[in-house]
């Protein structure tokens, strides 16, 4: 486990679409090679930031309020929305400019499926990503949604109002444009070399005991961090049926061990199924309803598949997330290992594991 963790953080980061996010997706498929599986490369194409497409949804929501364009401001409430709900947006493919990849590995057979899933890509850092203000994410976010709803009837309306809410907007825009330019990729020794090193250390423990009738496949995914790119494109490819099972694991080097009943920062999708019920009754994990973000498993969640992550948090946020600081020295090992000693009973309850 600890030499998956060690073999991704000696990458300086693993940016989507990036050099080194594909050097990375190549040393974990050489490591389960030399463990005696055939791994698969699932290229795609995703965007490489966020940034780009948040920041043309501030510019519709800048300029609708700034110059009274109601139509522009309508045009930016609803991308505001389905892009921070998880919807399909009929421009999406426009910010898709960067190839990404997903790395995939299967053992055993049956007509039962259990994912084991984890993100390998890094994210762009950000102002409110600091440490002293990452508290208010949540907060910061919510105040955006509501202006986002304010700009429509402003700009029909038009006056004062309406261009102090657009001026406000296309700050953001400014801001969100400095980010592209200007800054860094994180390490990710916490977000996710921690849940790739528990992912791929569950996946070897259930291939060399295959639980009877089940087909358990490990996914790595890229593009994560630049909206689950990787998990839509896994669940395009077919590769997980609609009954199986997902157990994600994301951000675990650190804090208090949570398990998700739910995410979504607009759109709430609650989280179901056999393994949400296990870790009800498996102490060690606090619940959580997790607003602050999205996970892995917001795209199968939306489909009302079964899905289960757990996740280290402190304060209600991932120690480091998205900051500079997010480096080896940060991550304490042993909850890492609480992580999946704590996952390995979960599952160790649910499936018919052979002796040994």
């Amino acid at each position: 486990m600890r030499e998956v963790w060690r073999g991704l953080v000696a990458f300086e980061h693993r940016g989507t679409g990036t050099r080194l996010e594909r050097e990375a997706a190549e040393w974990l498929a050489a490591y389960l090679e030399a463990h005696g599986f055939a791994p698969e490369v699932q290229r795609f194409r995703a965007p490489a930031s966020w940034g780009p497409e948040v920041l043309a949804i501030s510019l519709a929501l800048g300029l609708g309020g700034l110059f009274g364009w109601a139509w522009l401001a309508a045009l930016g409430f609803y991308g505001f929305w389905a892009y921070f709900s998880g919807w399909p947006r009929p421009w999406q493919r426009l910010f898709a400019r960067a190839t990404s990849q997903n790395v995939l590995a299967e053992a055993g057979e049956g007509p039962r499926t259990l994912v084991l899933m984890a993100h390998y890509d890094t994210a762009k850092t950000y102002f409110a990503y600091h440490p002293a203000r990452v508290r208010g994410f949540r907060t910061q976010f919510l105040a955006n949604a509501a202006l986002a709803g304010l700009a429509v009837p402003l700009a029909w309306w038009g006056g004062v109002a309406g261009a102090l809410v657009g001026a406000y907007f296309l700050a953001q825009a400014g801001l969100l444009g400095w980010r592209e330019l200007k800054a860094p990729y994180v390490n990710g020794a916490n977000d996710n070399a921690s849940g790739v090193a528990v992912a791929t250390r569950l996946f070897l423990d259930l291939a060399r005991r295959p639980p009877a009738g089940w087909r358990v496949l490990l996914a790595l995914t890229g593009a994560e961090e630049t909206g689950a790119a990787g998990a839509e494109r896994l669940l395009a490819s077919g590769r997980v049926l609609p009954d199986a099972w997902v157990l994600n694991v994301d951000n675990v080097g650190a804090g208090t061990l949570h398990y998700a009943t739910g995410e979504g920062m607009l759109a709430y999708y609650p989280h179901r199924g056999p393994l949400l019920a296990a870790a009800r009754e498996l102490e060690g994990a606090a619940p959580v309803a997790y607003r602050l973000a999205y996970f892995d498993t917001l795209p199968f969640a939306r489909r009302r598949r079964a899905v289960l992550t757990l996740i280290r948090l402190a304060g209600g946020v991932p120690p480091n997330w998205h900051w500079p600081s997010d480096t080896p020295a940060g991550v304490r090992w042993f909850q890492v290992e609480e992580t999946y000693a704590y996952a390995s009973r979960l599952l160790g309850r649910l499936l018919p594991l052979k002796e040994g």
